[in-house]
C-alpha cells in the first residue's frame, strides 16, 4: 500500500507538472507575485477585468448579504431540515469562509481550477468551520486522489504532530536548527487519510498520521475541463494570446513615446562636438563647428495611430473573454424591465455551463461536509442530502436560471 501511495504520489505530480508552466503564464500577467514580473508588466487590462470577475462571481455565487442555500425536507419523516440550513448559515457566517473564498474565484478565473480546505475548528469557537485556500502549485490531483504538499519548519511540524519521531540522520540538524523546512505530504484517496515527511528513507518511518475523513475536507472545483484532462481551464487560459500580445503593444508603445519625448539625433564627426559629453537638457548650448549641420534630429518610423488601434482591438477581446463587458446588472442609465430580463438571459447562458459544473463540484460537498461536522457535534440531526433533504441553490445567479426557465 505505502509503495502504491508513493507511486501515485509521484504519478500526480508528472500529470501536474505541464499545468505548472501555463499557470506560472496565467499568474505573470494578471496577478504578478514578485517585483521581477511586475516591473515587465505593461498593461493592466487582464488584471483589472480578473478582479471584475471575481467580485461577479463572488456577488452571484456565494453572497454574503443574502441567502444562497436552503434544505427542503423530502417528507415529514426526514429531519428537520430548516433547523439544518439555520445552523449551517450561521457557522458559515461566522467562520472566514466569505473572507477566504474571494480567494478561490480569483484562482478559479485566472488557473481554471481552486482549492478550498474546510477544516473543523476546536469546540467553542465562534463557528464550527475553517477554511483556507490552498494554492494549485501545492495541490496534485488523480481521479479519487488528492495530494497537499506544503513546507513548514521542523518544530511546527513537531507540534502538530508530537508523536513522530524524525529518521535518525536528521535528528541532529533538527536539534541544531528547529527551523529546518520540511516537506510534507497529505494525501486522501476516497477516505484514507495519511501525511508523511518527504524525506527519503523508509516510508513507513516517514509518516506522521493516519486516518479517515467521512466527508472530503478539500473541496476542489474547476471552471470548464477539456475532455480528458483532469485540471480545469478559465477564461485567463483562454485569453492568454492576446493578453500577451497586448502586453507586448503596450512596451513598444512605451518605448516608442520615450523616443518622442527624447528624441534621436544625429551628428556630423567634425571634430568640435563630443558625443560623450552631449547632455540633451532644456537649455542646453551644443557647440558646432562653423558650416557643420551640429545636431539634427532623426524621424522615428514608429506608427502610434496603427498601434493604439491594434490595442484597442485586443483589450476588447480580453475584457469580453473574461466577460467584463457581459457581466452585471449595473448600467449607466436605467434599465426597463425587460433590459434587465435580456441581461439576465444573457449572464445565465454564458455561466450557465460553469454554474452546473460549481453546483455540482463546490457548493453541493460544501454543504455536505458541513451537515457532516455539525451532525457529530451534535448540533443537529444527522441528515443527508442524498436521502433526507434536497439542497435548493437560492444564490441570485440561481433565480436567474428559473427566471429564464420559466419564460
Amino acid at each position: 500500500m505505502q509503495k502504491n501511495l508513493v507511486q501515485l504520489y509521484k504519478r500526480a505530480l508528472d500529470e501536474r507538472s505541464v499545468w505548472l508552466t501555463r499557470w506560472k503564464n496565467a499568474m505573470r500577467y494578471t496577478i504578478p507575485t514578485d517585483d521581477t514580473e511586475s516591473a515587465t508588466l505593461f498593461d493592466a487590462t487582464a488584471a483589472d477585468a480578473v478582479d471584475n470577475l471575481a467580485a461577479s462571481m463572488y456577488s452571484l455565487l456565494t453572497p454574503p448579504e443574502s441567502l444562497w442555500i436552503n434544505l427542503i425536507r423530502e417528507s415529514d419523516l426526514s429531519p428537520n431540515a430548516d433547523v439544518a440550513t439555520a445552523m449551517l448559515r450561521a457557522h458559515l457566517n461566522d467562520s472566514n469562509f466569505y473572507t477566504t473564498i474571494h480567494q478561490c474565484y480569483t484562482d478559479l478565473v485566472v488557473l481554471g481550477t481552486a482549492c478550498l480546505f474546510m477544516a473543523e475548528n476546536p469546540i467553542g469557537s465562534d463557528s464550527a468551520f475553517s477554511f483556507t485556500a490552498i494554492p494549485m502549485q501545492d495541490i496534485a490531483i488523480l481521479n479519487g486522489a488528492i495530494f497537499h504538499t506544503t513546507s513548514l519548519p521542523a518544530c511546527d511540524l513537531m507540534e502538530k504532530y508530537p508523536g513522530f519521531v524524525f529518521p535518525s540522520n536528521m535528528r541532529d540538524t533538527i536539534k541544531a536548527n528547529p527551523e529546518t523546512p520540511i516537506r510534507l505530504v497529505q494525501s486522501l484517496i476516497g477516505k484514507d487519510f495519511t501525511a508523511w515527511v518527504d524525506v527519503g528513507g523508509d516510508f513507513e518511518n516517514n509518516v506522521v498520521a493516519r486516518g479517515t475523513f467521512e466527508t472530503n475536507p478539500y473541496i476542489i472545483f474547476r471552471w470548464s475541463v477539456v475532455s480528458g484532462e483532469l485540471y480545469g481551464r478559465g477564461p485567463v487560459l483562454r485569453a492568454l494570446p492576446d493578453i500577451k500580445t497586448a502586453n507586448k503593444v503596450v512596451e513598444l508603445v512605451l518605448k516608442n513615446a520615450t523616443i518622442a519625448v527624447s528624441g534621436i539625433w544625429q551628428a556630423d564627426d567634425d571634430g568640435v562636438i563630443n558625443l560623450s559629453n552631449i547632455n540633451l537638457t532644456p537649455g542646453a548650448i551644443i557647440p558646432k563647428a562653423v558650416g557643420s549641420s551640429g545636431l539634427t534630429p532623426l524621424s522615428s518610423g514608429a506608427d502610434f495611430d496603427v498601434s493604439q488601434i491594434v490595442l484597442r482591438d485586443l483589450r476588447d477581446r480580453i475584457r469580453h473573454t473574461l466577460l467584463a463587458d457581459r457581466l452585471g446588472l449595473l448600467s449607466d442609465k436605467e434599465m426597463t424591465a425587460t433590459e434587465i430580463l435580456a441581461r439576465n438571459s444573457d449572464m445565465v447562458r454564458i455561466l450557465g455551463a460553469t454554474y452546473g459544473r460549481l453546483l455540482h463540484e463546490f457548493i453541493r460537498p460544501l454543504c455536505e461536509r458541513g451537515l457532516q461536522i455539525l451532525s457529530r457535534r451534535g448540533l443537529i440531526e444527522n441528515i443527508s442530502l442524498h436521502s433526507d433533504a434536497e439542497l435548493k441553490y437560492i444564490a441570485p445567479i440561481a433565480q436567474m436560471a428559473r427566471e429564464e426557465m420559466s419564460i
